[in-house]
């Protein structure tokens, strides 16, 4: 594994910019997430950037919630959950999507390959969720050992793209891991009880992390 060094966190500006340039490798990810640090490019004018916000978006397995409208949701659906099945399919459909107030999609060819690599290595997720044999939802994440992240997600049914967060959850929870990192706190992780902590409490829980556990030991 190649020796990466990212500055030191608290360095990082008050939008959590900590770092540009840089490259996508598999060893350059794999260093960033286990030190707090993750990819988001500003824009396709501008280098890598690399981010370590403060505040940080977490949701606790022993916390979540599932919101009224969607138990209802649950006891109707027709809709069916994989994990790893589809995570090229799943990675490009996030990259379509549009974030308010931004004109372009922070998830370029560059994100979407290096993620692939390190799919491929076994430290990347997908959940799929599909209506028949049609992808209607799914969300990609990163795993090394029990740290589990969730980094982007798509729908183009309602409730479809919660159904992938809520099987993920519960998944996490029957393998005893404490906790997702979420990076920030949207509406839909907001409502399955998702917080914001201190970067130095989110740093201390990457300490307590068991790093060797394989992904199909989780998913």
């Amino acid at each position: 594994m190649r020796r990466i060094i990212f500055p030191p966190l608290d360095t990082a500006n008050e939008d959590g910019l900590l770092a540009l340039g840089g490259d996508l490798h598999e060893d350059t990810l794999l260093t960033a997430y286990k030190h707090g640090i993750f990819p988001w490019p500003i824009s396709h004018e501008y280098p890598l950037a690399w981010f370590s916000p403060n505040p940080r978006g977490v949701l606790y397995l022993d916390k979540t919630h599932v919101p009224k409208s969607f138990q209802k949701f649950l006891k109707k659906h027709d809709y069916q959950v994989t994990f790893n099945q589809a995570f090229d399919d799943v990675i490009n459909n996030c990259s379509k999507v549009y974030r308010k107030h931004q004109s372009t999609t922070w998830i370029t060819q560059d994100i979407i390959q290096g993620y692939i690599r390190l799919f491929k290595r076994e430290h990347a997720y997908s959940v799929e969720v599909w209506h028949k044999e049609k992808l209607i939802a799914g969300l990609y994440g990163v795993c090394i050992g029990d740290f589990i992240s969730g980094e982007s997600m798509f729908t183009l049914e309602d409730n479809a793209s919660k159904l992938g967060l809520y099987a993920l959850l519960s998944r996490l929870k029957d393998k005893n891991i404490e906790w997702l990192d979420t990076q920030m706190v949207t509406p839909v992780v907001e409502s399955f009880g998702g917080v914001y902590i201190p970067r130095p409490d989110f740093i201390s829980l990457l300490k307590n992390k068991n790093w060797s556990r394989k992904r199909d030991e989780i998913f």
